[in-house]
């Protein structure tokens, strides 16, 4: 038995120094992809935010044709319409910037692997948020926000693993 204890942790702590870093750049590669693809959709180039954005925050999001039980609602639920000249409608503009720049910095920091555990939170957040308030359905839990919460917490609890910057500019611990 102690001989198969002694081969079994000399494998897998191998397995762990030889695939590790491999897999947790993976697993950034994972977030930044579905992230950064989503933030380059709402931009028409630098500091250009897409004006279609707003109406995807205003009318998809906070104020759909048919409402989602459990969505935050921003805009009168009968007529479907906001206040013209609402504070709301300029918080959600604000919102929708906010959540470009956010998509872009935030999985741009963790694919390189800089401040990853303080960008990958950012993107929990970001996650929570959109399951809470725009989407709470368990179909849209279970796919995809599962994943990105999973992957998004793994990177903050275990860190971007030796392939980063943070691992070389010293931000980490000096594990095996």
């Amino acid at each position: 038995m102690n001989l198969i204890h002694t081969i079994y942790i000399t494998v897998f702590e191998w397995f762990n120094i030889i695939f590790k870093p491999i897999a947790l750049l993976g697993l950034r590669w994972q977030l930044f992809f579905v992230f950064f693809t989503s933030g380059m959709a709402k931009w028409n180039g630098f500091l250009k935010p897409d004006p279609g954005v707003y109406d995807l925050f205003l009318y998809e999001f906070f104020c759909p044709e048919e409402p989602r039980a459990g969505a935050l609602l921003l805009c009168d639920p009968k007529t479907l319409e906001y206040v013209e000249g609402s504070t709301t409608v300029t918080y959600i503009k604000y919102l929708a910037v906010t959540a470009g720049v956010a998509e872009i910095i935030l999985p741009a920091l963790i694919m390189i692997g800089l401040f990853t555990r303080f960008a990958a939170l950012g993107i929990l957040i970001m996650t929570i948020f959109i399951q809470l308030a725009v989407f709470p359905t368990w179909s849209h839990w279970v796919n995809p926000a599962m994943w990105w919460a999973g992957i998004a917490a793994a990177l903050i609890i275990i860190g971007p693993g030796k392939i980063s910057l943070d691992h070389w500019l010293g931000f980490e611990r000096k594990t095996k």
